[in-house]
């Protein structure tokens, strides 16, 4: 029997969930899974997650907290009662998102984060096993640098650019989340053209920075997200990891069709990349030449602190 394109592209790319429903990841059996504040809202709504909500809200209303704490206390449980139900499925690591509203505050970040491993170490799990998702900010990323000497591993979400990745890698970052389907979505506005396979710009973006990191030895991950076709997925094929969502991970497991890595170290090897160092006006000024990633880091970062405010709302309706 044929094996399905899924379990093709478990054999040399860690498959990641992006959801934050469990029943999804029960189906397609990930190694990890990843979530952030808009998926958290999503699944938060459905009646069969509103336990998790509540148990939220009583633990933390009975330690006598009031006030805008009481809101932040129960919104930083819901993440980390979401992410140990995620923990009994996948064999691997979660990752968790600090509050958006940070992206520019490194000690705020360095502090939310601390406090979100304390949670999960205190119910018994490793920080091995916990990502902390932080946005490409240069604030963002100075935080992971200082929360990696603490062996507090983190996942630089919402990176869009050359920059961006650069940066990370030279901060020992353990991971980084490139947005593949939102930069496809920026060309596709920008140029009113359509772009598939190797001449997707997201595709090309990440095939660029999975081999300048090979190329020079860094340690970093490259985990491609945010895939908006099966195509972006397949011609990314042995990226160290891929985050995909539920309709996704279906179109994979229904074909048969087979698959070929087209990353490798070889080709990565062979790349004309050169090594550059970033300090922070480099850094501001080289990211600010890319228009696209300037913009959508920006509306990410936008988008996702207007979700956290929206599950704020939730929890005051509740309390």
């Amino acid at each position: 029997m044929s094996m399905n394109q899924l379990d093709q592209l478990k054999q040399f790319t860690t498959v990641v969930a992006d959801t934050g429903d469990f029943e999804s990841m029960k189906v397609y059996q990930p190694q990890d899974a990843t979530t952030n504040p808009s998926l958290i809202l999503q699944v938060a709504a459905k009646p069969e997650y509103h336990y998790l909500v509540d148990q939220a809200v009583s633990e933390v209303k009975a330690t006598g907290i009031t006030g805008a704490a009481l809101t932040e206390a129960i919104l930083d449980r819901i993440l980390i009662l979401f992410g140990l139900e995620i923990l009994k499925i996948v064999p691997g690591r979660v990752s968790t998102e600090v509050d958006a509203r940070l992206s520019f505050d490194t000690a705020a970040t360095v502090a939310k984060a601390r406090q979100l491993i304390a949670a999960y170490e205190k119910e018994g799990h490793s920080r091995d096993r916990i990502l902390i998702k932080i946005a490409s900010t240069w604030e963002g990323i100075k935080a992971a640098e200082v929360l990696a000497k603490e062996g507090i591993h983190c996942n630089l979400t919402l990176l869009f650019s050359f920059a961006q990745a650069v940066a990370c890698a030279e901060a020992g970052v353990r991971l980084i989340s490139p947005f593949v389907g939102r930069i496809l979505d920026w060309h596709k506005a920008a140029t009113g053209k359509d772009f598939q396979g190797d001449e997707d710009p997201g595709v090309v973006s990440v095939r660029s920075i999975y081999n300048y990191y090979k190329k020079f030895g860094y340690k970093t991950q490259v985990m491609g997200a945010s895939f908006r076709n099966k195509g972006e997925i397949l011609a990314l094929a042995g990226c160290d990891l891929l985050t995909i969502s539920p309709s996704l991970l279906a179109e994979l497991q229904e074909s048969i069709e087979p698959i070929t890595a087209r990353l490798t170290a070889e080709e990565a090897s062979a790349s004309d990349h050169k090594k550059i160092s970033l300090n922070e006006s480099d850094f501001r000024f080289m990211l600010n030449e890319d228009a696209m990633a300037t913009e959508k880091t920006a509306h990410g970062i936008r988008a996702f602190s207007a979700d956290i405010v929206k599950l704020e709302k939730l929890i005051e309706g509740m309390i």
